[in-house]
Order: C-alpha cells, then structure tokens, then sequence
C-alpha cells in the first residue's frame, strides 16, 4: 500500500513534465556587440534597461506550448548587431492578457521586421498572422535588454508590452500592437506604435511618441524637442520644459499643464486643448477642426495674438489686451510687449485666454 502512494504523485509529476501546454520556461542569455544593435521579437513582454559593460545583452526566456520551435540567431546583420527570435510558423497564437486581439505584418525569413530600409532593400518578407485565439505555433518569448550608455539600440515587437527605464542613450522602439512604458531615459528616445498606449515619465533629450491609435501621457521632459502625434487618442503632458514641443492628434483631448517652450504647436481634428504656460514664448500655434480652447499664460506673458474660430466665442480673464480687430469670431491684438506670435484658430468651439492658475 505504501508502494502504490507514493507511486501516484510520481507518476503524475511526470505527465505533467512531458505536457506540451505545460512546458516550463527555457531561458537563454545572448551578448550582442556593435554600437548599433537591433532586436526582434513577434510576441512576449520586452524589458529594456540599463546595463554595463561593452556588449548590449539580452535575456531570452521562451513560453508557449510550442516554445521548443523557436530559434534564436544572434549575430551581426545588414551593418549592426541583432538578435532575432525566429518563428517558423505564419500563424501564432499569443494567449498572454497582454493581447486580445489578432494582429498581421510582414516577416522575412531572417526574422527581421518592422525595418523600412531593410523593407526597401530586402523585400517584405512572408505574411504572418499573430492571434489571441485560434491554431497555430503556441509559442512567445520574454526579453530582457540591458544597453550600457551611449549605445544606439532599436527593438521592434509585434504584439505585447513594452517597459523601458533608466536607459541612456539612442533608443528606438517600434510596436505593431502593444503598450509601452518609459521612465528615466536620457538621450534620444523614439517610439512607434500602430496600435496602444504610450507612457513616459522623467525624460531628458529629444523625444518622439507616436502611436496609429492610443492615449500619449508625458510626466516630465526636458530637452531640446518634445514630439507628440497620435491618430487617435487623448495626449496629456505636464512638467514640460524644451525648446520645441509639437503635439498632433487626429481625434482627441490635448491637456497640458507646466509648459515651458518657446516654439509651441498642438494640432487636433477633433478635441479640446487645455494649455497650461508657465514662460513667455515666441511662437504658438493651436488649431482644433472640432473642440473649445483655452490657453492659460503667465503675468508677464507678452505676444502679438490672432485668434479666430469658425463656431464659439472668444473670451479674455484677468487680460489686458490692445485689439487692433475685435469681433466675435476674430480677435488680433497685442498683450505686453508683443513680441512673440500666437495663432489660435477653431473650426467649432470656443476659445479662452486667461493668467495660469486660473484654469
């Protein structure tokens, strides 16, 4: 009797081990050297941080039932470093909650995507089907990136999600359906995405967010140019300080609260603006086709004005004003000293002018 108990757990440990759908994570460590390297990955959660040494490295750790079928090629391509986890399958099944949906592009044999100038000069690959549901190669894999400073690293990701902290240097990411996060980068940072959310917090450098459908919110920037575009969604930024800040979006809310930037444009289809100054500046451009605006300016803000809306009032609080044209839908005129430009123009929606703090 004592023999057959212990015999069960035994041999239910091993049906368990030999169960494709529980096959336990394979983790793999690769060094990519260069000082320009490029990742690829079709699905999984992608961790970018700060790393030492020469070699950009990076953690491997496969899912999926199928987890076994992936390959992983590491190794110089086209000019720079890669590594690429390889997929032999057109359809895969990525059932992770980061995804619930089915998502397609374009994959060369080598795994590489999402490249325009590898797509220009190597074609576009096979067509590859990545779904929540369905048959297909039930495999993923996780990575984990860590780039010493100053490295020049681009990772492209199909379907997941994206965390990037505490990186330092030239950093690209391109996504066709994830969200991703940022905090504490220094440098250049890029990303792309054709479907999801962008998060960044605590930046410094040039910095460039732009997503096909998805909400941008930005939590303190500094540097030389802040670029925000989304086709649709709401954009948030607060605790802004560059030199060149440029928001578009398609449709949605632009919302906006301790700006500094000399040189500022927001541009909406459809959406209200919410711009919250804290410097004088020297050019500022704000259209809506659809939405209020309301632009809060410091004390001593001083700018030539031009505000014209198709559909709404124009409203001043707390501000002086030397109108040169003052009708309902027009206004032109001079605040302080009048020196720098401020065009605000509204196919349908009021505009608002009044001192910060008072928003």
């Amino acid at each position: 009797m004592q023999a057959f108990q212990l015999a069960v757990p035994v041999v239910a440990l091993g049906a368990l081990l030999a169960s494709p759908s529980r096959a336990l994570p394979q983790s793999e460590r690769h060094a990519v050297s260069g000082d320009d390297v490029a990742i690829y990955n079709l699905a999984g959660v992608l961790r970018v941080e700060a790393g030492s040494g020469v070699d950009v490295t990076v953690e491997v750790t496969r899912g999926g039932r199928d987890a076994g079928k992936l390959r992983v090629e590491a190794g110089p391509l086209r000019g720079r470093g890669t590594l690429r986890v390889v997929y032999p399958d057109d359809d895969i099944v990525y059932g992770e909650p980061d995804f619930g949906g089915s998502t397609t592009l374009d994959v060369r044999d080598d795994g590489t995507f999402n490249d325009h100038e590898g797509r220009r000069r190597f074609g576009g690959g096979r067509r590859v089907r990545i779904s929540a549901h369905g048959r297909g190669l039930e495999a993923h894999a996780d990575l984990r990136v860590a780039v010493p400073a100053g490295k020049r690293v681009a990772v492209n990701l199909a379907v997941g999600r994206v965390f990037v902290s505490n990186v330092s240097g030239d950093l690209r990411v391109d996504v066709a359906a994830a969200n991703v996060t940022a905090d504490h980068v220094k440098g250049s940072l890029h990303v792309d995405t054709g479907s999801g959310d962008v998060k960044l917090s605590d930046a410094e450098g040039d910095v460039s967010l732009d997503t096909g459908s998805g909400n941008v919110a930005v939590t303190g920037a500094r540097g030389r140019q802040l670029k925000l575009d989304t086709g649709s969604g709401d954009v948030t930024a607060e605790r802004v300080e560059v030199d060149v800040l440029k928001v578009d979006t398609g449709s949605g809310n632009v919302t906006t609260s301790g700006i500094k930037s000399p040189d500022t444009s927001i541009d909406t289809g459809s959406g209200n603006v919410h711009l919250d100054l804290l410097s004088d500046i020297e050019s500022l451009y704000v259209d809506t086709g659809s939405g209020e605006v309301t632009i809060a300016v410091p004390a001593q803000f001083g700018a030539h004005v031009d505000i014209e809306t198709g559909s709404g009032g124009i409203e001043l609080r707390g501000i002086s004003i030397r109108t040169t044209r003052l009708q309902s839908d027009h206004l032109v005129g001079d605040i302080g000293d009048g020196k720098g430009r401020v065009k605000v123009s509204t196919g349908s929606g009021g505009v608002t002018l009044q001192r910060t703090g008072s928003m």
